[in-house]
């Protein structure tokens, strides 16, 4: 076997099969069944883990507890949520736990550690004048020093880092705070095999990790899989045990234990704080939650002071826009004041050369490669995009006859101006030599060790000098968004210089199709816009807004196809649901005139715009004059995977009216036929055969996430979900009595039900405030929480009983049914309930005669 860093990549660390000895584990499935649990869990119960492998959690925990947890569970609102409980007597001993509760794939794990004798918000509060402290920083460099030293203060680790990512997985130390006699890391490098990739997409889910002891006894869970062959996934556990090379890397730093808090900025991991103790450390959940809150708090500034930085490139980029539009106008000309714009653009954006070529004329000024060189350059950039900049600090890593150059421009910065051909403004850099400190050689070989046929981390993280040559000053952040900014305004320059020149008529063609790109782009925003004007402006004719309803629920369509990146933060999407997105917009749930049958595919979001678009065009076209313009219609739509992983798709119409062939190519064909070719490198093909339009589409492998199980010869229109389905149509109670003691449940539930077309909600969190609302105003019906606090509702239920309204129970303690009689027959609404399962309680309550 080949051993190489990326041995650690695939190391399977979230599904590692073993938690650390500070706390027990129960994973259960959706109807409260135990499924995993860690081997000391007897520690605190009676039974040992395997004896309670397929028992109900009642056997074990407490009713009382099991109605806390599936309260917190109602309030996680994604995958990566999760809740906690504090001081809860969890196995009915008195003796109290803190409990993390999440979501696992299809389980439910709980977590549970001793409770602290400091009070959860204790810790809590420190964190508000933390971050009073962190505003007095004026740069991003003072922030992160800053809160390196209240973290540090607040957990009481020797030394806490604030570690920044590098776009190649690699970090450096940028702030610390240490104890005294604590060796320092800052400025040092770490090479990217430190915090291999599948570390570091765990940190982008589970923003903290805490080791306490790394010579502490580790718990397996049993067992090791569950009846489907599936390992319990443990992304979002505090307790998952450490990976044996980690246990190593630390034994060799001499660190005993460790804790990371992920810092997000846009979705991604830009740095961690990372913190180390040389003897072991608990920390109890409360200052864990605390710190936890701290990171998110320092991220969200953080956010906030670079933003601002951000809008203020964005102010010169615009002032940029200005200069450069305004010299147009004076009748200035690129090829004759190249000089005066390289010098506009190099206020906003430092270079030490610039090209343009534009139309396969080469114009330059300052340090550039020669013409000869560069046009091997320009072959390079031709397999790039055309939609965005592209940049490196290191050419000759791309484009290696650029050692011969590399001394007077090492990095480059080009901006795409048109398609084809293609035009570029090409900004360049010269050579910086600099010095990068390491944490130790990190091309340094490495030797096989104790854990078998993988790496073992290295011994030394002596300081170690590389000199790097070759690069230039990178491109920070800021300067690529200008560019793309200043990119939009080159687009306008030679657009309006390529009116004068002399293929005028070939050069119009390219420049509406530039524009139509940049229009498609800012037609997505505007229709959200507009969907807003619309709901919020429709007037008291009914005509008008039946119409105006139709109007903003076509647009909506639309519009959700590309919400669905924004909402899933760019996640792969499943094609079916884009697809029922986009029918949606022309047939109701209930019409199965189009079918999907074959596998399920997942598609990468840089696909989905693509392919909402190709839909939204054969759905248009078959509904306005293909197979579904008419009742008898039908359209068949087939996935199937090939032996490379592509994903093979067949429309085909039947039964609709006769087709010909168009006379002429329109937009819409134009789209379906080049869109996934061109964008995607798949395939694309119409047959206008005269018994129903025919289209072959093929996604490459790269396009596809993965292929997923699919329920074969389903609607388009059909909703994704497990769950029963409500009944098409009900009749929904004209006003409503919701009673629940927390806010958050209760403010949801009123939404949900105002969505199943309840007119009057009413909230009470108490009994007295409920009765007090029968007593005033017209229900029909009421949904009741069993616990309210100090207090039940079953006071409530016997009023409701004798004013003879029909009520819902909403019970934290599954299907069972509450002991007071008052509750006797009434519909148990099981918690975390939702939209479909409430709809399915509301149509099943008794109609009044």
């Amino acid at each position: 076997m080949n051993v190489d860093l990326t041995n650690c990549d695939r190391e399977p660390i979230h599904i590692i099969g073993r938690i650390q000895s500070f706390g027990v584990l129960l994973a259960l499935s959706p109807d409260w069944i135990i499924a995993f649990a860690s081997q000391n869990i007897s520690n605190c119960c009676e039974s040992d883990a395997s004896s309670l492998i397929g028992c109900p959690v009642r056997d074990v925990i407490t009713d009382a507890a099991i109605h806390a947890l599936r309260t917190r569970l109602q309030l996680l609102s994604t995958p990566e949520s999760v809740e906690r409980v504090f001081a809860l007597d969890l196995f009915g001993n008195g003796q109290l736990m803190d409990v993390a509760v999440h979501f696992s794939s299809k389980y439910i794990v709980l977590e549970a550690e001793s409770a602290s004798t400091d009070a959860a918000h204790h810790y809590v509060n420190y964190v508000r004048p933390m971050t009073d402290r962190i505003k007095q920083g004026g740069s991003t460099q003072q922030m992160c020093e800053i809160a390196a030293r209240q973290l540090r203060a607040l957990t009481g680790f020797d030394r806490v880092m604030v570690y920044r990512f590098s776009d190649d997985g690699s970090g450096e130390v940028i702030a610390e705070s240490r104890a005294q006699n604590i060796d320092g890391f800052m400025g040092l490098h770490f090479p990217a095999s430190d915090i291999p990739a599948q570390a570091r997409r765990l940190y982008t889910q589970n923003l903290l990790r805490i080791i306490s002891d790394i010579d502490a006894p580790t718990y397996e869970i049993v067992p090791t899989t569950d009846a489907y062959g599936d390992p319990l996934d443990l992304t979002m556990s505090t307790l998952r045990a450490i990976s044996p090379i980690h246990v190593e890397y630390l034994r060799n730093m001499g660190v005993r234990a460790s804790m990371s808090v992920s810092i997000m900025r846009d979705g991604n991991l830009w740095g961690l704080f990372a913190c180390h103790h040389y003897k072991p450390l608990s920390l109890s959940y409360p200052v864990r939650t605390a710190t936890e809150l701290f990171g998110e708090l320092f991220a969200y500034m953080l956010d906030q002071s670079e933003n601002s930085r951000s809008r203020d490139m964005n102010q010169l980029a615009a002032q940029l826009h200005t200069t450069l539009m305004s010299r147009l106008a004076e009748g200035g000309d690129l090829a004759n004041d190249f000089e005066v714009f390289g010098n506009e653009i190099r206020k906003v954006i430092p270079h030490d050369g610039i090209v343009g070529w534009i139309n396969g004329e080469f114009m330059s000024r300052g340090d550039v490669p020669a013409q000869s060189d560069f046009m091997g350059l320009v072959r390079l950039l031709n397999t790039t995009g055309t939609g965005s900049i592209w940049c490196t600090d290191h050419i000759a890593a791309f484009y290696p006859a650029g050692e011969l150059f590399a001394e007077k421009c090492a990095g480059l910065l080009a901006l795409p101006v048109s398609r084809s051909p293609r035009d570029y403004i090409v900004l360049f850099r010269s050579e910086i030599t600099r010095s990068v400190r390491w944490a130790g050689n990190p091309e340094k070989s490495v030797t096989l060790g104790p854990n078998g046929d993988r790496l073992t981390p290295r011994k030394s993280f002596e300081e170690w000098k590389q000199v790097v040559k070759g690069h230039s000053t990178p491109w920070t952040d800021d300067q690529k968004q200008c560019a793309e900014h200043l990119r939009v305004t080159l687009l306008e320059v030679v657009l309006r210089l390529t009116e004068s020149a002399s293929r005028e008529r070939e050069e119009a063609g390219k420049r509406q199709e530039i524009l139509i790109a940049e229009l498609n782009h800012r037609v997505r925003n505007i229709l959200n816009l507009i969907r807003s004007l619309i709901n919020q402006s429709q007037p008291g004719d009914p005509v008008v807004s039946d119409y105006a309803d139709l109007l903003g629920s076509r647009i909506e369509a639309l519009a959700r196809a590309h919400d669905q990146l924004t909402k899933n933060d760019w996640a792969p999407t499943r094609l079916r649901d884009l697809i029922a997105v986009e029918s949606r917009s022309w047939l109701n749930d209930s019409d199965d005139r189009l079918v999907i049958t074959g596998v399920g595919a997942i598609i990468q979001p840089r696909a989905l715009t693509t392919m909402a678009l190709v839909f939204h065009e054969l759905i248009t076209n078959s509904c306005k004059y293909g197979a579904l313009s008419v009742p008898s219609g039908k359209v068949s739509l087939t996935f199937e995977r090939e032996e490379d992983d592509a994903l093979s798709i067949q429309w085909v119409e039947s039964g609709g009216p006769t087709v010909k062939p168009p006379s002429r190519r329109g937009f819409g064909s134009t789209i379906i036929e080049r869109s996934i070719p061109y964008e995607l490198k798949g395939e694309a093909e119409i047959e206008y055969d005269p018994d129903g339009v025919v289209a072959t589409l093929k996604l490459p492998a790269d396009s596809v996430a993965r292929f997923v199980e699919h329920d074969d010869h389903v609607p388009a229109t059909a909703p994704v979900t497990e769950e029963k389905q409500p009944p098409a149509t009900f009749t929904p109670p004209a006003s409503a009595l919701v009673v629940e003691d927390n806010v958050l449940i209760s403010i949801e539930t009123e939404e949900l039900l105002l969505s199943c077309g309840v007119k009057t909600v009413h909230l009470a969190a108490s009994v007295k405030e409920a009765l007090a609302i029968l007593d005033r105003a017209e229900v029909d019906f009421a949904l009741l929480d069993v616990n309210l606090g100090t207090e039940t509702s079953a006071p409530v239920a016997v009023r409701l009983n004798e004013m003879n309204i029909p009520f819902i129970v909403a019970s934290g303690y599954g299907d069972s049914k509450a002991e007071d009689d008052a509750y006797a027959g009434a519909e148990v609404l099981t918690k975390p309930y939702n939209n479909i399962s409430l709809r399915s309680a509301l149509a099943a309550i008794p109609k009044p005669d």
